[in-house]
């Protein structure tokens, strides 16, 4: 596997690398370097006009390919600040899709002045939902120049939960969404406004645009070519050539997207914390509020759950009980709804969770191979050939069978069988 040292006895066998990129690709395209510098001075800047008098220090970056994100002392306090770039994914941004640095550095300052930037409106969500009584959110302290302070909140995490206690995962996931029910009303929109909603967080909305047309094709061919060995790379690409191809017409069968109800948009293990222990109301992080239904919230937080497993690895019997957990959890729910409407939630919820599952797998495999990844990054590039086998199965399945729910069980061992 890639990363892996020869030992001495192996130093002249000839082994398989990553393929590098083009060498006009690299010229061309931002250096992580210059994000790093410019993102680490606008903080600094952004902080000298919020809190003058504050002396600041930067003590920890926070490993991510979505926004550059470091954890910083401000006076006596500490805070997180994101910066985010021109509103798309360091991953993007370094592959050269918004241009070279010089491009890039122009257009942000444009991006800045506008009213309706990425951080702009996440801290506007944040702002409206510290006014409602659910969801419990993390405290906004600031945002100026294109970067958002947010005060840090201490406590285990739903994922941490769940390795501890996985025998009440249904019990912490209904806790979670329990937050969400004033978002889930049919009126919920109406507080967002017409220009509030980050799309940008839409799964079905974030597949088509990765993966349409020819530049999709060509996104999937070059996947892995930074962080994979040349077997593995093979692996993966021939499974997400046949997934996606698939995952495109299954996309086609979706419900249309409720448009006035709110999903919570990013829920995820690592972003619901558990400040007061598993007894206590969570909060939540990094909202990405956008006009849609629960079975994304729901297939988002089953979906990272899973490839949440995949990373961690906790052994066969915790994996089993938390998948367990998980079909609890989706029965209790689908037993609300009108028997018609269980294969239609079943269907959508299972096409969502797959969708969700190649949207982030795929950006850890094209991300350049000089932007630090988290450590749960890291680990699902060395296992996603496992993955990419899960996302297959069940497309495939879901695509010849019309029986939801006997998809569903045999989605759910799939996803005990991707913890070895």
């Amino acid at each position: 596997m890639h990363g892996q040292q020869a030992k001495p006895e192996e130093a002249f066998v000839t082994v398989d690398v990553p393929t590098a990129p083009p060498l006009r690709e690299l010229l061309t395209r931002p250096s992580v370097a210059e994000v790093f510098v410019h993102a680490a001075a606008q903080i600094h800047r952004a902080t000298a006009d919020l809190w003058p008098d504050a002396p600041v220090c930067l003590e920890q970056h926070v490993p991510s390919v979505t926004s550059y994100v470091h954890r910083a002392r401000v006076g006596d306090r500490t805070l997180y600040a994101k910066v985010s770039i021109l509103g798309v994914s360091l991953v993007s941004l370094l592959r050269g899709a918004c241009g070279n640095w010089s491009n890039v550095l122009q257009a942000q300052r444009e991006y800045e002045a506008r009213a309706d930037g990425l951080l702009e409106r996440e801290a506007a969500q944040l702002r409206l939902l510290a006014a409602m009584e659910r969801p419990r959110v993390c405290a906004l302290a600031g945002v100026e120049r294109g970067v958002m302070f947010t005060e840090p909140v201490t406590g285990p995490s739903l994922g941490d939960l769940l390795l501890v206690h996985p025998g009440d995962t249904a019990e912490l996931l209904a806790l979670s969404l329990a937050e969400l029910r004033p978002l889930h009303r049919t009126d919920a929109a109406r507080r967002l406004g017409s220009a509030g909603a980050i799309g940008e967080r839409s799964i079905a909305g974030t597949f088509l645009r990765k993966f349409n047309g020819l530049s999709g094709a060509v996104y999937v061919d070059r996947l892995g070519a930074e962080r994979c060995d040349t077997e593995q790379r093979q692996e993966v690409v021939e499974l997400l050539r046949r997934t996606v191809a698939r995952l495109h017409r299954l996309r086609m069968a979706l419900p249309p997207v409720p448009r006035t109800m709110l999903a919570y948009g990013d829920l995820k293990p690592e972003h619901v914390v558990f400040p007061d222990g598993p007894e206590g109301r969570p909060v939540l992080l990094d909202p990405g509020l956008l006009r849609a239904g629960p079975a994304v919230d729901v297939a988002k937080l089953l979906s990272r759950t899973v490839l949440f497993l995949a990373a961690r690895q906790p052994g066969a019997a915790t994996a089993r009980q938390v998948v367990e957990g998980l079909g609890e959890f989706e029965e209790a729910r689908a037993l609300r709804l009108p028997r018609r409407a269980r294969r239609v939630w079943l269907r959508e919820l299972l096409t969502l969770w797959l969708m969700d599952t190649t949207n982030i797998l795929t950006t850890y495999l094209s991300a350049p191979a000089a932007l630090p990844l988290p450590g749960y990054g890291l680990a699902l590039v060395e296992r996603a050939g496992a993955v990419c086998a899960l996302v297959e199965a069940v497309s495939a399945d879901l695509a010849t069978s019309a029986d939801a729910r006997s998809v569903w069980e045999r989605a759910l061992t799939h996803a005990v069988a991707v913890t070895p």
